[in-house]
């Protein structure tokens, strides 16, 4: 028995070895994985996995859904309150942020696009959500260069997010060669629903129906397991998902 867990442990930290190696990790996580295997998975787990993963992230969009419901404009109200009563640069960053969750992308933009003239101007976070309020607004090639810059700095950081993201500004500045690589990138090193429904809209949009059928029946496998939760969730991204398949 005690074999057998120590031989678990050491299966866990290659399945995370692996993970650090595909995400592009610093080296060091390596050692520090295969020097302490059950220390180190765990350290790596809440440090890199979870964080670039589905997990913590589609947590945070059921409480954020849930706050939608009850209140869908307390946030942006507060937050822009703040603002007007102390307009510092982090709480810029929440009228940014409550902007683009309430679908005012453009200001939201500019919102951001102040905070990165400041003492802030490198922060990854603040440019990857300004890439997202940029993206949404049609100002692709802006975002292009905010993920690409944040990429090349530091490629675990938001990995799968940032990943995304870059597939969808590629897509709609009508780069589709390197939005097509970026997209079987994502669904190559991280997969999941939203991967695979934006890949499908785009294969939609573009006429290729080889790929938009295969993704197509993937996505119908998944919803096949979700509970009225997770259909809530991706509302928004389903319709757009059968709005593409009915063009």
């Amino acid at each position: 028995m005690p074999f057998l867990g120590i031989g678990l442990h050491v299966l866990v930290a290659l399945f995370f070895a692996v993970h650090a190696i595909r995400s592009g990790q610093q080296i060091y996580w390596l050692l520090i994985l295969f020097s302490f295997p059950l220390l180190g998975s765990i350290v790596y787990f809440f440090a890199i996995y979870m964080p670039n993963s589905g997990l913590e992230f589609g947590a945070k969009k059921v409480v954020a859904a849930a706050a939608k419901t009850l209140d869908p404009t307390r946030e942006l109200r507060e937050a822009r309150t703040a603002f007007e009563y102390i307009p510092t640069a982090q709480n810029q960053m929440r009228l940014a942020l409550a902007l683009l969750e309430t679908g005012n992308a453009e200001e939201a933009a500019s919102n951001y696009e102040a905070c990165l003239k400041g003492p802030f101007a490198a922060d990854p976070e603040i440019k990857f959500c300004a890439a997202r309020a940029l993206t949404e607004s049609g100002r692709y090639a802006t975002a292009i260069s905010h993920l690409q810059e944040i990429r090349n700095k530091d490629a675990g950081f938001r990995a799968a997010q940032v990943s995304l993201l870059l597939a969808r500004a590629f897509a709609g500045a009508e780069r589709h060669a390197d939005a097509k690589t970026e997209f079987e990138s994502a669904m190559h090193h991280f997969g999941g629903f939203e991967v695979a429904a934006e890949y499908a809209i785009w294969a939609y949009g573009n006429g290729d129906t080889a790929i938009a059928s295969k993704l197509q029946s993937e996505i119908d496998q998944q919803m096949k397991r979700w509970n009225s939760h997770t259909k809530d969730i991706n509302r928004a991204l389903l319709r757009r998902l059968n709005a593409a398949k009915g063009q």
